[in-house]
C-alpha cells in the first residue's frame, strides 16, 4: 500500500467514526461484539494450521467472552418463555390441541 492509498483508508475510518459518533454509536461497545468472533476466528485459524494449543485457548477465551455477552439475551428469552408459561396456565381451561401428561 503505498502512501497515498494508507492516507485515504486513514480519512476514511477518521470519517466513519465522526459519522458513528454523531448518530450516538459507541465504537467500544461495537468493538466489544466483535472481539469474541475475533478471537474465535483466529483461534479456528490457528487451529487449522497446526497449532491446536494456541487455537484451542483462543477459541475457549473468545466463547467464554461471547457467553457472557450472550447471557442478558439467554436471560430475556427465558424471561419471556416463564410469562407464555404463566399465561398458558392462568388461563386454564381445556383446549383440544393441549395435552395432559
Amino acid at each position: 500500500m503505498n502512501g497515498k492509498s494508507a492516507l485515504g483508508v486513514l480519512l476514511v475510518i477518521i470519517g466513519a467514526l465522526a459519522v458513528l459518533n454523531i448518530f450516538n454509536i459507541n465504537i467500544g461497545a461495537i468493538f466489544g461484539w466483535m472481539l469474541p468472533f475475533i478471537l474465535i476466528g483466529f483461534g479456528i485459524y490457528g487451529w487449522m494450521n497446526r497449532k491446536k494449543v494456541i487455537g484451542g485457548s483462543l477459541v475457549a477465551i473468545g466463547a467464554i467472552m461471547l457467553m457472557s455477552k450472550l447471557g442478558s439475551v439467554l436471560l430475556l428469552l427465558l424471561a419471556i418463555g416463564l410469562i407464555i408459561a404463566g399465561i398458558t396456565l392462568f388461563k386454564g381451561g381445556t383446549s383440544s390441541n393441549r395435552r395432559s401428561y
